[in-house]
Order: structure tokens, then sequence, then C-alpha cells
């Protein structure tokens, strides 16, 4: 089982990249949103998956953190999905934001992705919602340049829907389908920050 390859990138055509190390020419199937981070010549790092698949012909399929491999091992696990589909909604959707429209519910956001339609979408969801949790989804989006709690804690606070608000904004949501997002869950107060949010992207998927 190969891990990762480390090595001099040599040549990236289409959705694939060639890597060198120890002699050896690996070419790699990665998310086309990886593409643009990389630079022939570089020295890369890429976590790597290996399938056989029907046609008998072995694939490397390769992502720039072990968290995004681990996202797309849990979208092969889910029955009808295949190494193919996976990295289809990978390269359309980002993992970080694959988690948030699992977790919000958000089926529209899923079938974006090249030859995923609303019903394979809606069974994703299905299967992955347990799989995932809206804290680690949160800090994975802080960890890529994103601060979404204002530098706050999850704790209770005494302004949940403030820190609610802030958190979605960070997101890229408007300050006024923050608002309404947060507004629509009776009882805000009773929540935590990230039961809070969990709620209030339910309700973005509605408007």
């Amino acid at each position: 089982m190969i891990s990762y390859i480390k090595g001099s990138l040599q040549e990236i055509s289409g959705e694939f990249l060639i890597v060198e190390t120890g002699g050896i020419g690996y070419q790699i199937q990665v998310p086309f949103s990886m593409l643009s981070e990389m630079a022939v010549g570089e020295e890369i790092k890429v976590y790597t998956y290996f399938s056989m698949g029907q046609d008998q012909v072995p694939r490397l399929y390769g992502f720039s953190a072990r968290e995004d491999l681990e996202v797309f091992k849990l979208l092969i696990g889910v029955s009808g999905v295949g190494p193919k589909g996976a990295m289809g909604v990978l390269s359309a959707i980002s993992p970080e934001e694959l988690q948030f429209a699992v977790l919000s519910e958000d089926a529209k956001t899923i079938a974006r992705a090249p030859g995923v339609g609303l019903k394979t979408a809606k069974k994703l969801i299905l299967e992955l919602k347990d799989k995932f949790k809206l804290e680690e989804a949160f800090e994975r989006k802080r960890n890529c340049g994103g601060d979404l709690t204002g530098g706050k804690s999850g704790a209770l606070s005494k302004d949940v829907r403030g820190e609610a608000v802030q958190a979605l904004t960070a997101l890229g949501y408007s300050g006024a389908e923050a608002m309404r997002a947060v507004n629509q869950v009776e009882e805000a107060e009773a929540f935590t920050v990230e039961e809070l949010l969990k709620a209030a992207l339910r309700h973005m998927t509605r408007f």
C-alpha cells in the first residue's frame, strides 16, 4: 500500500500529475482544485489511494492533505459511488464544502458535481451525515484561512446568535442571510454555538 509519494513534479496533464521519485514516475489523478496549487519542478507530497478498476487497470488518486484523502475514502464507502465518482465530487466542491453540505442536508450543492443528481446527493447525505462533525468541519475551514467564530470558543456565551452570524459571514454568506437563518432557529440561546450553526445551516438551504 502506498501511503504517500514525495518527489519532483515532472508534468501536469489534464487531471493527472506525474511525480518522480527514486527514478520512477507515478501518474496520479487529483482533484481539479489541486492543480492550481502545483508548479512543474517543485518538490511535492501527495497522499494517495491505490485502486484496481473493473477494467483491471491500477490507478492512483492523490490529495494534498491526509484529511482530504480520508473524505475521499468516506465517499467511496457509499454504495454506488466509486473512485471516479468521488473524485468528481471533490473536483466540484472542496472537502470542507462537502462536509458543510452534508451536515446542513444541502443536496443541491453536492449535486453540482458532474454525474451526481439529487437522488445520489441525498444518498450521500444519508450515509455520511453521521461520519462528519460540525466542529471538525469548522476547524478544517479555520485551518484553511478562515476565522469562523471571531476568535471565540464554541462554548455557551451571552450572545450565541452574534457568534453564529459572525461564523456564517466568515463562510461567505451575507449578513442578511446569516441573520435571517439564525433568527429562524427557535430558542437559540439554549444552544451552543456549534448547535446553533448546524440548525442555521439547515435553514440556509431553504432560502
